[in-house]
């Protein structure tokens, strides 16, 4: 098929760093060999997650990491970053800095997000929402050296490889994919493309 399936039934549940909600880590690695003796201290150079954000509050500190979090339900939240407001809109990335003071405001109720976590100096990413339509098929693929996470922002998606085969994705679902070929997503609906580059 190409890639990795990784199902939100399977993904590992944990409560935030202060402890103001929960998150399911979809993903995580490092672009570097184990051996590197600057491996980092709480072991990832880009993690993928979803939190489940059910009242307003604090962000967690995340000193020299770089963020972009993509709300995938509920109707919108307005960031204060470093003291400057940021209204987030459904499916709308937004970037800003793990060392920011973040708090949150919830206009409507609670929410679901997809958070992107990179380290400074180490790893990068580009976090992109793809149309899907039934009509035609969209590829998607990632350069050598590099990380493709595909999340099915909707139902409706499947995804095929080179070998012709389908898996249906649900939502929330996740493909993880490294190497030359290209993923093909067929369906009717929207995806998160996830792309993390080394940054040296």
């Amino acid at each position: 098929m190409g890639g990795d399936v990784l199902r939100w039934s399977e993904y590992r549940s944990m409560p935030w760093k202060n402890g103001g909600g929960t998150t399911r880590e979809v993903a995580s690695g490092s672009v570097r060999a184990p051996l590197d003796s600057a491996e980092p201290a709480d072991g990832f150079d880009w993690r993928v997650s979803v939190a489940d954000v059910d009242a307003g509050g604090p962000f967690s500190a995340f000193p020299g990491i770089d963020r972009v979090i993509t709300l995938v339900e509920g109707e919108g939240m307005v960031l204060t970053v470093d003291g400057t407001k940021q209204p987030v809109a459904p499916l709308s990335p937004f970037a800003f800095s793990g060392d920011a003071v973040t708090d949150c405001l919830l206009e409507a109720g609670a929410v679901r997000d997809m958070n992107v976590m990179t380290r400074r100096g180490r790893a990068t990413a580009e976090v992109r929402m793809v149309t899907v339509a039934a009509a035609q098929g969209v590829e998607m693929a990632c350069a050598a050296g590099e990380t493709l996470l595909v999340m099915a922002a909707t139902e409706g998606i499947a995804v095929g490889g080179p070998d012709g085969r389908e898996t249906a994705l649900g939502r929330l679902d996740c493909v993880r994919h490294e190497g030359p070929q290209a993923l093909t997503l067929r369906g009717d609906g929207t995806v998160a493309g996830i792309t993390i580059s080394a940054a040296y």
